[in-house]
């Protein structure tokens, strides 16, 4: 499975803007947070999940996203190939993140928030997770 980008849409009228997913099927979430990064020197990377998803919307400001995938859990070789994303709350998507990758997120403007919905509960989370320094495979200061 591929990381994807699901589209959102817009409907506005004299009772206000609604902002929606309707592709977006959530059977799978078991729970959601919110990250918040009042800067844009904040890095919180990597985090990695062999069989957990996520998707990551954002809610306010702009995020950069950096994704790899690993080829050894235990000793991943350190030159892997990144896929970026970047997501904007002016602009409805919800990256989707499948089982099997690591992921990096950064905010590109201060105060951003990004929604982060999650298959796993924290107890499942905590048992597929790993950890890589935050500069293994991404200059996020370039």
């Amino acid at each position: 499975m591929k990381p994807d980008v699901i589209q959102g849409g817009e409907f506005a009228d004299n009772r206000g803007k609604l902002i929606y997913f309707n592709e977006f099927d959530m059977k799978e979430v078991k729970r959601f947070y919110i990250i918040e990064h009042p800067d844009t020197s904040i890095v919180r990377a990597w985090q990695g999940h062999k069989m957990e998803q996520k998707w990551f919307y954002v809610i306010q400001g702009s995020f950069k996203i950096i994704l790899v995938q690993p080829d050894d859990w235990k000793s991943p070789s350190d030159h892997l190939t990144h896929k970026e994303f970047t997501l904007k709350s002016g602009n409805p998507k919800v990256l989707h993140v499948p089982g099997n990758f690591a992921n990096g997120v950064k905010a590109l403007e201060m105060n951003s928030k990004v929604m982060v919905f999650s298959s796993f509960t924290v107890e499942e989370s905590s048992n597929d997770n790993y950890r890589f320094d935050k500069n293994k495979w991404y200059n996020w200061f370039d």
